[in-house]
This record gives structure tokens, sequence and C-alpha cells, in this order.
């Protein structure tokens, strides 16, 4: 049986992937310090070690495969601890690296369309190095994830650890996200089922591409299995604006009505990935539609506010 250690495999992204791995056979282990997790906790049947990977505690046991996923991945939550994120990204890669060093595991190293910035490349492909500002508030997520690709890479290059991957995750929802998550997609659909009016940021015509939690697991997999090192973008190449995202939510939840506010400085004003090299190497593509992954994600946050109306 194959072993996995998934960091912040408390959270969101990191929950599905264990419950992926779960399904696979394989022996699960989350590391989480739990300062962004899921509303439903890890699954059954994953050993829970609370704790940082900047200060990592005791691992028991060999791995055969790490998951790097620690870091809170929505601005709200990044910004809330900038050096703290900026140490996941840098300390906390190094540790895991020298964790898959030791144990000669593959690891697989979440990075994000955020390495991109404010692109003047559209649709993004990993051979476009970005238009990021480093003086923004932004900057300590965006600047992290571009430092620990780069520590990965000179693992690789200089022979120390050769079994790595990085994975460029676009924007990415469905169900385990948190309620107060402070992305587009939750704050939507909280928004609609809670009668309040959607927050629109800028004038809603800035656009983004929403992946299905499913797909993008699926596509992690895959990857993590291959014989691939350079980054792949795993995303919905499907773009739409803010204000057309508010008008599907509303077909589905109901039209609380619009507010406007001001755009955050460096928010990118684009976001498409181009996932050629996903197609290619992978034979991956995303296949749940953003109307089928509403609906879920819909009936998800129906139920999760409903118990937390009970549990008050």
């Amino acid at each position: 049986m194959s072993r996995a250690l998934v960091t912040g495999g408390a959270g969101f992204l990191g929950r599905n992937l264990c419950l992926r791995l779960l399904g696979d056979g394989y022996e699960v282990v989350a590391l989480d310090n739990l300062s962004s997790a899921s509303p439903l906790g890890v699954p059954e049947g994953v050993e829970l070690i609370e704790g940082s990977v900047v200060a990592p505690p005791a691992l028991d046991g060999s791995f055969d495969y790490i998951y790097h996923f620690a870091s809170p991945a929505s601005p709200p939550r990044y910004l809330l601890d900038p050096i703290g994120t900026m140490r996941t990204g840098a300390e906390g890669t190094l540790h895991m690296l020298e964790l898959a060093e030791r144990n000669d595991a593959s690891i697989t190293f979440a990075s994000t369309s955020e390495v991109y910035g404010d692109p003047l490349v559209h649709p993004q492909n990993e051979s476009y190095f970005g238009n990021v500002d480093i003086t923004s508030p932004r900057a300590c997520y965006d600047e992290a994830k571009r430092y620990a690709e780069a520590l990965m890479h000179a693992f690789h290059r200089s022979g120390r650890h050769t079994n790595t991957h990085v994975v460029r995750i676009f924007n990415t929802y469905g169900p385990g996200m948190s309620p107060d998550d402070g992305r587009v997609v939750s704050n939507f659909l909280v928004q609609a089922i809670q009668g309040t009016p959607f927050t629109i940021q800028g004038d809603g015509t800035q656009t983004r591409s929403f992946c299905y939690v499913d797909d993008l697991v699926e596509g992690i997999i895959r990857l993590s299995r291959s014989e691939v090192r350079d980054p792949v973008n795993l995303g919905n190449p499907n773009e739409i604006t803010m204000l057309e995202l508010a008008d599907r939510v509303s077909e589905i939840a109901g039209d609380p009505g619009r507010v406007f506010t001001e755009l955050p400085q460096s928010d990118p004003k684009v976001r498409k990935p181009d996932i050629g090299r996903a197609t290619e190497l992978l034979d991956w593509e995303p296949k749940v539609d953003l109307a089928e992954g509403l609906v879920s994600t819909h009936e998800y946050f129906n139920q999760v506010l409903a118990k937390q109306v009970m549990d008050s």
C-alpha cells in the first residue's frame, strides 16, 4: 500500500485530495495547522497531525508520495499573515523537499496561476514569466509560490531530488470550501443563500476561469504519477466575467442584488489557463461544466449554513 503525506490536508483542496487518495487505496497522513480548515474536517480514515510545515513535527514512517499543498489560498486569508504565508512557501517547501529526499518520494507542489500576476499574455501558458508587483499586498502569496517553484527546480537541477512536480492551479471551487473562504464563487453562493447583495469588485468585467475540484484533483493525481517535471497549468479554460458569474449564480440561487466596491490593488484583470501541456502530457481536461458544478456547490453550502444555524 502506498503512503502519502498531504500538507494542508484539512483545507478545501487538501481534503478533496485526501478523499481521492483514500479511494485509490493509499494510507494518507495530513499535516495541517488548521488555520484555514474545511468545515468538513479531514476525511475519516486520514491520520491528522496538527502542525506547521515551517517547523514540522516528527513524522513517523516513510512516504511514497508527498503533496505539498499547505498555504492559505484566498486573498483575505493569506493577507492576515503575509509573513507566515511567505515562510510557508520558503521554509515549508524546503522542509518538504528534504523529507522527499530522505524518503525517495514523489513530491508535488501546489503552485498557482498567481505566479503570472496581472498578466500581459492571454491566455497564460507555462512559458510566460508573469507580471507580478512585488510591492503589492498580494505579493506575499505570489512571490512565496514563485520562490517555492524555483526551489523545486533547484533540487531537481542539482540532482539532490529529481522526482518533483509543479502544478499551477487556476481558480477552483466545489464542496469542502468554507463559507467565509473569501473567493468569489463561495462569496456569491453564500450571499445568495443569505439574501445579501453580491459584492462585485471593480466594474465586474474582470475575468476568471473556474475549475471544479474533482477535475482538478484528477489532474493532480495524474501529474504526481507522471515523469513530467516542468510546471503544468491545471484549470478550466472557459473564461467568464464576474458579472456573468453573478448571473449564473442568480439562476441557481436567486438574485439578491449587487453592490460594487473598489478593485483591490494588483487584482488580475484577466485569468485563463492554456492547458495544452496538461492535455498533451497528462491526457487531462476538465469534464464538469460551470452550471453543473455550481449546482452541487450550492447544495453543499446550503447544508453547511443550515448546520451552522442549528449549532448556534
